[in-house]
């Protein structure tokens, strides 16, 4: 895979590649992400270790790193078009998934499109999907919302005005340090017989995908590890098992 091209002008075009990168398993990353990965100039990440870890096993050293997170992506965001501007092929990725899906990486594509820059997607691991296709759960409309806000009185709120009377299936997302609150407001607000689906570490060593009603699910749960990164789908409040 070259890199960005070359223009009409004979100037090079540069290109952002926006990378999905594994959720934990390296046999995750397709082929055509190896070649965006080895053939960028840059890597823009969320963290450098890890991004270098991964290219480190994946066996490729050219690309520099240069950091893009949460608390410097607005400035980042400019800098990184303007590399894509002069012409550089930069690969945006994630510490795993897909970047921009509850992940940084919005800003940087929105300023690419902004200046008319070529934008294009190495798709492939996205956690919300993996554990949809899993779910049993319907997935004729579902609705992403990512990570729920830290404080209770919000995320009761959304359970409450939102989660409550959905008609379609929710996706989201939460730390292992909010999930047990999480899973008893879900258990108390939605109710007992309300179906879901909580996935623990996927694609991971100690990956755990369960689904069932509230009232057997969550002390189930509450039971087990509650270590590492979950997704969690809410089913419609028809649906049953």
């Amino acid at each position: 895979m070259s890199g960005g091209g070359v223009g009409p002008s004979g100037v090079r075009k540069g290109r952002l590649l926006v990378v999905a990168t594994p959720l934990g398993n390296l046999g995750d990353v397709s082929q055509r992400a190896r070649e965006s990965l080895a053939a960028a100039d840059l890597v823009a990440c969320e963290d450098t270790r890890t991004s270098g870890n991964l290219l480190r096993l994946l066996g490729i050293s050219g690309p520099r790193l240069i950091a893009y997170h949460e608390h410097n992506e607005r400035d980042a965001a400019q800098e990184i078009a303007g590399r894509v501007r002069d012409g550089l092929t930069v690969a945006l990725v994630t510490d795993a998934g897909t970047p921009a899906v509850s992940d940084p990486g919005f800003r940087v594509v929105r300023e690419c499109r902004r200046l008319g820059l070529e934008v294009s997607p190495v798709p492939g691991p996205c956690a919300a999907v993996a554990l949809l296709s899993v779910s049993g759960l319907p997935t004729n409309a579902f609705r992403f919302v990512g990570f729920l806000q830290p404080k209770s009185a919000a995320r009761r709120r959304f359970l409450s005005e939102e989660a409550k009377d959905a008609e379609e299936t929710l996706v989201l997302h939460e730390s292992c340090h909010r999930i047990e609150a999480l899973l008893g407001e879900m258990l108390e607000i939605l109710g007992p017989d309300r179906v879901a689906c909580v996935g623990r570490e996927l694609t991971k060593a100690h990956e755990t995908v369960k689904t069932g009603r509230l009232a057997t699910l969550v002390p189930e749960l509450l039971a087990g590890s509650l270590k590492g990164e979950f997704t969690l789908a809410v089913a419609p409040r028809d649906y049953s098992l």
